[in-house]
C-alpha cells in the first residue's frame, strides 16, 4: 500500500461516516472508520428520515421495504399555549431508530471489508505533506485522504479550537437534547413538534410499537428547574400535548438519552484540510426534521470528489475547493432557513402568534417545509 495502512480514514461512524464508508469501499478503496463507541448504542436524535435519503440508503445495502417502517406524511405544530397547526408533508419520511439503522450500516460496513474500529477514539489527526496522520491511544495511522464525520461535538474540535466551540452561549449554541423510547396512543403517519418556552418536543413512530419522544431546550431552563424530570413537569407540562403525552406514555428506556453544548451556529466545511461531514460541519435544526438526509448526502457528494482525488483527476487542494462549493450550494440556504426558525421558536407570545397566522397561510407553510428539505438524491 506505498507506506499507506488505508486509502481513507473516517472519523466518526454516524450516518455520514457509514454510509460514506461503505460507498468508498464498494469503489474499491481501503477504507477504516474509527467511532468512539461500541454499536449498538443509542444517540440523542429525532429518528425521523426525510424521504429524500430512501434511495441512497438502499444503495448503501438497507433494504428498506423489508424493515416495514412507518411511513410519515402527516405533520403537526403546536405553540405552547396548545394552538395545533395541521398540514401534509409532501414528499414525507419515515421513522427507525438509530440504534437499529446505525447496527444495520455498521454490519453492512463491515460485510463489505471497511475496517471499523468501534469503541476508539481518535485522539489527533492532521495533514503531513502527502497524506494525514491518525492517533489512538498507542496506535497511529497513516491514509491518503480523511473525512471528519465526528458529530456535533468531539474532542478533537475542541483541540482545533474551531469558533464555534470558543463562542459564548448565544440563542443558537447553549442546547440540550434529551431522547426517549415510548409507547404510546398517537398516529404513526403523523410527526408533531409541540413547543414550550425555549424549546419544542417531537414524537414520530420508530420500529414495531415504539415512538421516539426527543425534546430540545435550553441549557437556562434544566439550570433553573434543577433537573430533567422536574423542567419536564415545569416547562414542558404547560404545553396540554406535552403534558398529555408524557402522562400516557409507557416510557421503554430506564432513562433518557442526553447531549449538551449543541450548537447550530455557522461551522467550516473544511478545517485543517479535513474536509468534514455531517453534524462537524453544519447542523440544521431538528425543528425542520431532514438532518440525517444531509448528512447522508454531504457523504455522497464527498465519496464522488474524493473518488476524483485518488484516481488523480483532480489536486487535493481543488477537491477540498469543489466539496466545499459543492455543501454550499447544496445546503446553505437550509441551514440559514433552520437558524431563522430556531431563532424565533420558542418564544413564547412569537410562537402563539406566528403559528397562529400559519393555521390561515397555509402556502407559507408549505414554502417553510419546502425551504427546509431537498430533493431524492
Amino acid at each position: 500500500m506505498n507506506g499507506f495502512d488505508y486509502d481513507i480514514g473516517i472519523v466518526g461512524g454516524g450516518l455520514a461516516g457509514l454510509t460514506t464508508a461503505i460507498q468508498l469501499r464498494r469503489k474499491g478503496y481501503t477504507v477504516a472508520l474509527w467511532e468512539k463507541n461500541k454499536y449498538p448504542f443509542h444517540r440523542v436524535c429525532g429518528e425521523y428520515i426525510s424521504k429524500e435519503s430512501w434511495n441512497y440508503l438502499q444503495s448503501c445495502g438497507i433494504d428498506l421495504p423489508a424493515l416495514q417502517l412507518p411511513m410519515i406524511n402527516k405533520l403537526e405544530v403546536s405553540a405552547p399555549n396548545g394552538t395545533l397547526l395541521k398540514t401534509k408533508l409532501d414528499l414525507g419520511g419515515f421513522g427507525i431508530s438509530r440504534y437499529w439503522l446505525d447496527n444495520l450500516l455498521f454490519e453492512e460496513a463491515k460485510r463489505v471489508g471497511v475496517a471499523v474500529f468501534d469503541g476508539r477514539k481518535i485522539d489527533q489527526l492532521f495533514r503531513d505533506n502527502e497524506s494525514f496522520e491518525l492517533y489512538t491511544g498507542n496506535d497511529s495511522f497513516k491514509v491518503k485522504l480523511v473525512l471528519g464525520s465526528f458529530g456535533k461535538r468531539s474532542n478533537i474540535d475542541i483541540k482545533w479550537h474551531r469558533k464555534f466551540v470558543t463562542q459564548k452561549p448565544n440563542a443558537l449554541n447553549n442546547y440540550i437534547g434529551v431522547k426517549y423510547h415510548i409507547k404510546a396512543d398517537f398516529p404513526g403517519d403523523t410527526i408533531a413538534l409541540h413547543n414550550f418556552k425555549d424549546g419544542y418536543c417531537g414524537i414520530s413512530k420508530i420500529e414495531g410499537d415504539q415512538y421516539c419522544l426527543c425534546y430540545l431546550t435550553t441549557a437556562f431552563n434544566l439550570q433553573s428547574a434543577g433537573g430533567i424530570k422536574e423542567m419536564e413537569q415545569k416547562v414542558l407540562f404547560q404545553n396540554a400535548h406535552l403534558r398529555r403525552i408524557f402522562k400516557q406514555s409507557e416510557f421503554i428506556l430506564s432513562s433518557p438519552v442526553t447531549i449538551s453544548q449543541v450548537s447550530f451556529n455557522r461551522k467550516e466545511i473544511v478545517y485543517n484540510n479535513t474536509p468534514l461531514a455531517g453534524d462537524a460541519c453544519g447542523m440544521i435544526t431538528p425543528l425542520c426534521g431532514n438532518g440525517m438526509s444531509m448528512a447522508m448526502h454531504g457523504g455522497k457528494i464527498f465519496t464522488a470528489l474524493a473518488d476524483d482525488f485518488l484516481q488523480q483527476r483532480t489536486s487535493f487542494e481543488n477537491m477540498l475547493g469543489l466539496y466545499e462549493k459543492a455543501w454550499n450550494s447544496e445546503f446553505s440556504a437550509r441551514l440559514r432557513m433552520g437558524r431563522i426558525i430556531q431563532a424565533n421558536f420558542g418564544k413564547e407570545w412569537q410562537t402563539d402568534l406566528f403559528i397562529n397566522i400559519l393555521k390561515y397561510l397555509p402556502w407559507l407553510t408549505a414554502r417553510m417545509i419546502r425551504a427546509t428539505h431537498g430533493r431524492p438524491f
